[in-house]
């Protein structure tokens, strides 16, 4: 099996996840975390975040706009914190309180937006 990369992470869709699967260890996010370099864990390895820099506010909103869209068509949703320069993306899956495989798609998604 060929190892996976970022546009093939970039490339699967969110699988419903209803609870009551345990949330990725450190070492597994760790792996994916690779996959998308310019994500960070916090909070123990239950959340990754990324901020992204913008050139004003009505830029960063732009941004918080095309990435809702994303989250729409996942089914998966962020938390999208828009300030004055940037775009503050946190994802995690509240129904395991920790990280699944989607938070990295919908973060790969993310990135191909630039």
């Amino acid at each position: 099996m060929l190892p996976m990369n970022t546009s093939h992470l970039a490339g699967k869709r969110c699988t419903p996840c209803g609870g009551g699967v345990p949330p990725l260890s450190v070492a597994q996010a760790m792996d994916l975390l690779r996959l998308v370099p310019r994500w960070s864990l916090e909070e123990g390895g239950r959340r990754i975040h990324r901020t992204i820099p913008c050139l004003d506010f009505r830029s960063a909103m732009k941004l918080a706009i095309q990435i809702g869209e994303i989250a729409e068509e996942e089914g998966h949703h962020p938390e999208i914190t828009v300030r004055w320069g940037e775009c503050v993306v946190r994802i995690f899956t509240i129904k395991i309180d920790g990280l699944h495989e989607n938070d990295f798609i919908v973060a790969a998604r993310i990135d191909e937006l630039g």
